[in-house]
Protein backbone atom coordinates (compact mmCIF):
# COMPACT_ATOMS: atom_id res chain seq x y z
CA UNK A 1 0.00 0.00 0.00
CA UNK A 2 1.47 3.36 -1.08
CA UNK A 3 1.18 6.38 1.21
CA UNK A 4 0.50 8.97 -1.51
CA UNK A 5 0.61 12.60 -0.34
CA UNK A 6 -2.39 14.69 -1.41
CA UNK A 7 -1.44 17.79 -3.39
CA UNK A 8 -3.16 21.00 -4.28
CA UNK A 9 -1.41 21.08 -7.66
CA UNK A 10 -0.28 18.13 -9.75
CA UNK A 11 2.15 18.10 -12.68
CA UNK A 12 2.78 15.86 -15.66
CA UNK A 13 5.66 14.31 -13.70
CA UNK A 14 3.22 13.39 -10.93
CA UNK A 15 1.10 11.59 -13.52
CA UNK A 16 4.17 9.69 -14.76
CA UNK A 17 4.99 8.69 -11.20
CA UNK A 18 1.44 7.48 -10.52
CA UNK A 19 1.47 5.30 -13.65
CA UNK A 20 4.84 3.88 -12.59
CA UNK A 21 3.36 2.98 -9.21
CA UNK A 22 0.33 1.36 -10.83
CA UNK A 23 2.71 -0.63 -13.06
CA UNK A 24 4.88 -1.85 -10.18
CA UNK A 25 5.26 -5.65 -10.59
CA UNK A 26 4.84 -6.26 -6.85
CA UNK A 27 2.59 -3.58 -5.40
CA UNK A 28 0.89 -2.21 -8.51
CA UNK A 29 -2.71 -2.49 -9.65
CA UNK A 30 -3.51 -6.07 -10.85
CA UNK A 31 -5.05 -4.67 -14.07
CA UNK A 32 -2.58 -1.87 -14.87
CA UNK A 33 0.59 -3.89 -14.34
CA UNK A 34 -0.28 -6.54 -16.93
CA UNK A 35 -1.26 -4.19 -19.78
CA UNK A 36 0.75 -3.83 -23.00
CA UNK A 37 0.73 -1.41 -25.94
CA UNK A 38 -1.51 -3.86 -27.79
CA UNK A 39 -3.94 -4.59 -24.96
CA UNK A 40 -4.82 -0.90 -24.41
CA UNK A 41 -4.50 0.18 -28.03
CA UNK A 42 -8.25 0.55 -28.51
CA UNK A 43 -8.53 2.53 -25.25
CA UNK A 44 -6.46 5.30 -26.85
CA UNK A 45 -8.96 5.57 -29.70
CA UNK A 46 -11.96 5.47 -27.37
CA UNK A 47 -10.58 8.21 -25.11
CA UNK A 48 -9.75 10.38 -28.13
CA UNK A 49 -13.27 9.97 -29.50
CA UNK A 50 -14.72 10.93 -26.11
CA UNK A 51 -12.56 14.08 -26.14
CA UNK A 52 -13.97 14.90 -29.58
CA UNK A 53 -17.48 14.47 -28.17
CA UNK A 54 -16.61 16.98 -25.44
CA UNK A 55 -15.31 19.43 -28.05
CA UNK A 56 -18.51 19.07 -30.10
CA UNK A 57 -20.60 19.59 -26.95
CA UNK A 58 -18.58 22.71 -26.03
CA UNK A 59 -18.55 21.42 -22.45
CA UNK A 60 -15.42 22.68 -20.61
CA UNK A 61 -15.82 20.34 -17.63
CA UNK A 62 -16.29 17.32 -19.85
CA UNK A 63 -13.39 18.38 -22.07
CA UNK A 64 -11.09 18.82 -19.07
CA UNK A 65 -11.89 15.29 -17.93
CA UNK A 66 -11.55 13.72 -21.38
CA UNK A 67 -8.28 15.52 -22.18
CA UNK A 68 -7.00 14.15 -18.88
CA UNK A 69 -7.93 10.64 -19.98
CA UNK A 70 -6.11 11.17 -23.30
CA UNK A 71 -3.06 12.47 -21.44
CA UNK A 72 -3.18 9.43 -19.17
CA UNK A 73 -3.09 7.19 -22.26
CA UNK A 74 -0.04 9.07 -23.57
CA UNK A 75 1.76 8.69 -20.25
CA UNK A 76 0.80 5.01 -19.94
CA UNK A 77 2.36 4.22 -23.32
CA UNK A 78 5.39 6.36 -22.43
CA UNK A 79 5.92 4.35 -19.23
CA UNK A 80 5.62 1.11 -21.20
CA UNK A 81 8.39 2.37 -23.48
CA UNK A 82 10.45 3.41 -20.46
CA UNK A 83 10.16 -0.10 -18.99
CA UNK A 84 11.55 -1.52 -22.23
CA UNK A 85 14.44 0.94 -22.18
CA UNK A 86 13.45 2.52 -25.48
CA UNK A 87 12.35 6.05 -24.52
CA UNK A 88 11.00 8.12 -21.64
CA UNK A 89 8.30 10.72 -21.20
CA UNK A 90 11.06 13.35 -21.22
CA UNK A 91 12.30 12.00 -24.57
CA UNK A 92 8.79 12.31 -26.00
CA UNK A 93 8.40 15.88 -24.71
CA UNK A 94 11.81 16.84 -26.11
CA UNK A 95 11.07 15.46 -29.57
CA UNK A 96 7.69 17.16 -29.90
CA UNK A 97 9.18 20.47 -28.72
CA UNK A 98 12.02 20.18 -31.24
CA UNK A 99 9.48 19.37 -33.96
CA UNK A 100 7.35 22.42 -33.15
CA UNK A 101 10.35 24.74 -33.23
CA UNK A 102 11.60 23.21 -36.50
CA UNK A 103 8.19 23.51 -38.17
CA UNK A 104 7.71 27.16 -37.23
CA UNK A 105 10.68 29.03 -38.72
CA UNK A 106 8.38 32.04 -39.05
CA UNK A 107 8.18 32.19 -35.22
CA UNK A 108 11.45 30.77 -33.87
CA UNK A 109 14.68 32.42 -35.02
CA UNK A 110 16.61 29.37 -33.81
CA UNK A 111 14.69 26.97 -36.07
CA UNK A 112 17.03 24.80 -38.15
CA UNK A 113 14.51 25.06 -41.00
CA UNK A 114 14.82 28.86 -40.94
CA UNK A 115 18.58 28.61 -41.21
CA UNK A 116 18.27 26.10 -44.05
CA UNK A 117 15.78 28.30 -45.92
CA UNK A 118 12.96 25.72 -45.86
CA UNK A 119 9.46 27.18 -45.82
CA UNK A 120 5.95 25.73 -45.94
CA UNK A 121 4.40 23.15 -43.62
CA UNK A 122 4.42 20.29 -46.14
CA UNK A 123 8.01 21.00 -47.20
CA UNK A 124 9.07 21.05 -43.56
CA UNK A 125 7.38 17.72 -42.85
CA UNK A 126 8.87 16.15 -45.97
CA UNK A 127 12.36 17.33 -45.00
CA UNK A 128 11.90 16.13 -41.42
CA UNK A 129 10.63 12.69 -42.40
CA UNK A 130 12.92 12.23 -45.42
CA UNK A 131 10.04 12.09 -47.90
CA UNK A 132 11.23 12.70 -51.47
CA UNK A 133 8.62 11.10 -53.73
CA UNK A 134 4.85 10.81 -53.90
CA UNK A 135 5.18 7.15 -52.90
CA UNK A 136 7.04 8.28 -49.76
CA UNK A 137 4.24 10.72 -48.95
CA UNK A 138 1.46 8.18 -49.51
CA UNK A 139 3.23 5.51 -47.46
CA UNK A 140 3.33 7.78 -44.42
CA UNK A 141 -0.46 8.30 -44.30
CA UNK A 142 -1.46 5.94 -41.45
CA UNK A 143 -3.47 2.92 -42.60
CA UNK A 144 -5.31 3.04 -39.26
CA UNK A 145 -6.99 6.40 -40.00
CA UNK A 146 -10.77 6.35 -40.54
CA UNK A 147 -11.35 5.53 -44.21
CA UNK A 148 -12.79 8.90 -45.30
CA UNK A 149 -10.08 10.86 -43.51
CA UNK A 150 -7.35 8.68 -45.02
CA UNK A 151 -8.85 8.96 -48.51
CA UNK A 152 -8.83 12.75 -48.40
CA UNK A 153 -5.26 12.87 -47.07
CA UNK A 154 -4.09 10.57 -49.87
CA UNK A 155 -5.96 12.63 -52.46
CA UNK A 156 -4.52 15.89 -51.15
CA UNK A 157 -0.95 14.56 -51.34
CA UNK A 158 -1.53 13.14 -54.81
CA UNK A 159 -2.99 16.50 -55.93
CA UNK A 160 0.23 18.17 -54.80
CA UNK A 161 1.97 16.13 -57.52
CA UNK A 162 -0.63 16.97 -60.19
CA UNK A 163 -2.52 13.67 -59.86
CA UNK A 164 -6.34 13.64 -59.68
CA UNK A 165 -9.06 16.08 -60.73
CA UNK A 166 -7.76 19.52 -61.66
CA UNK A 167 -10.80 21.19 -60.09
CA UNK A 168 -14.32 20.75 -58.80
CA UNK A 169 -15.87 20.46 -62.29
CA UNK A 170 -13.63 17.53 -63.16
CA UNK A 171 -14.16 15.98 -59.73
CA UNK A 172 -17.93 16.12 -60.19
CA UNK A 173 -17.55 14.44 -63.58
CA UNK A 174 -15.58 11.60 -61.98
CA UNK A 175 -18.24 11.38 -59.26
CA UNK A 176 -21.06 11.11 -61.83
CA UNK A 177 -19.22 8.31 -63.62
CA UNK A 178 -18.72 6.47 -60.34
CA UNK A 179 -22.41 6.94 -59.51
CA UNK A 180 -23.42 5.50 -62.89
CA UNK A 181 -21.19 2.44 -62.31
CA UNK A 182 -22.72 1.99 -58.87
CA UNK A 183 -26.27 2.18 -60.28
CA UNK A 184 -25.42 -0.36 -62.98
CA UNK A 185 -23.79 -2.67 -60.44
CA UNK A 186 -26.44 -2.37 -57.74
CA UNK A 187 -29.24 -2.74 -60.28
CA UNK A 188 -27.99 -6.12 -61.46
CA UNK A 189 -26.92 -9.26 -59.65
CA UNK A 190 -23.47 -8.19 -58.45
CA UNK A 191 -21.09 -10.35 -56.48
CA UNK A 192 -20.04 -8.97 -53.12
CA UNK A 193 -16.64 -8.07 -54.58
CA UNK A 194 -18.18 -6.17 -57.50
CA UNK A 195 -20.54 -4.27 -55.22
CA UNK A 196 -17.75 -3.40 -52.80
CA UNK A 197 -15.49 -2.19 -55.63
CA UNK A 198 -18.19 0.01 -57.15
CA UNK A 199 -19.17 1.38 -53.73
CA UNK A 200 -15.54 2.11 -52.92
CA UNK A 201 -15.07 4.02 -56.18
CA UNK A 202 -18.22 6.05 -55.47
CA UNK A 203 -17.09 6.92 -51.93
CA UNK A 204 -13.58 7.80 -53.11
CA UNK A 205 -14.91 10.10 -55.85
CA UNK A 206 -17.32 11.74 -53.40
CA UNK A 207 -14.51 12.27 -50.87
CA UNK A 208 -12.36 14.01 -53.49
CA UNK A 209 -15.18 16.31 -54.59
CA UNK A 210 -15.95 17.12 -50.95
CA UNK A 211 -12.25 17.82 -50.30
CA UNK A 212 -12.07 20.25 -53.21
CA UNK A 213 -15.09 22.04 -51.72
CA UNK A 214 -13.05 22.58 -48.57
CA UNK A 215 -15.10 20.19 -46.44
CA UNK A 216 -13.74 17.47 -44.15
CA UNK A 217 -15.64 14.33 -45.23
CA UNK A 218 -15.08 12.51 -41.94
CA UNK A 219 -16.51 15.37 -39.87
CA UNK A 220 -19.34 15.96 -42.33
CA UNK A 221 -20.47 12.32 -42.05
CA UNK A 222 -20.06 12.38 -38.27
CA UNK A 223 -22.30 15.42 -37.91
CA UNK A 224 -24.80 14.03 -40.45
CA UNK A 225 -24.96 10.77 -38.46
CA UNK A 226 -25.68 12.72 -35.28
CA UNK A 227 -28.43 14.64 -37.07
CA UNK A 228 -29.84 11.32 -38.35
CA UNK A 229 -29.98 9.94 -34.79
CA UNK A 230 -31.72 13.06 -33.52
CA UNK A 231 -34.25 12.88 -36.34
CA UNK A 232 -34.98 9.19 -35.74
CA UNK A 233 -35.27 9.67 -31.99
CA UNK A 234 -37.49 12.72 -32.54
CA UNK A 235 -39.73 10.71 -34.87
CA UNK A 236 -40.07 7.91 -32.34
CA UNK A 237 -40.94 10.41 -29.62
CA UNK A 238 -43.59 11.94 -31.89
CA UNK A 239 -45.09 8.50 -32.59
CA UNK A 240 -45.24 7.68 -28.89
CA UNK A 241 -46.94 10.98 -28.08
CA UNK A 242 -49.59 10.32 -30.72
CA UNK A 243 -50.43 6.87 -29.31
Amino acid sequence: MIDWPEKEHYTAEDLVRIIRILRDPQDGCPWDKVQTHQSIRKNFLEETCEALEAIDANDPGMLREELGDVLMQVVFHAVLEEEQGRSTFSDICREVCEKLVFRHPNVFASSAARNAGINGWDALKNKEKGRRTLADELDTVPATLPALMRAQKLQKRAAGHGIGPAGQEQALSVLRQAEERWQETAGGQPSSDEAARAAGELLLAAADSIRLAGVDAEEALTFASKAFCRAVEGGQEAERSEQ
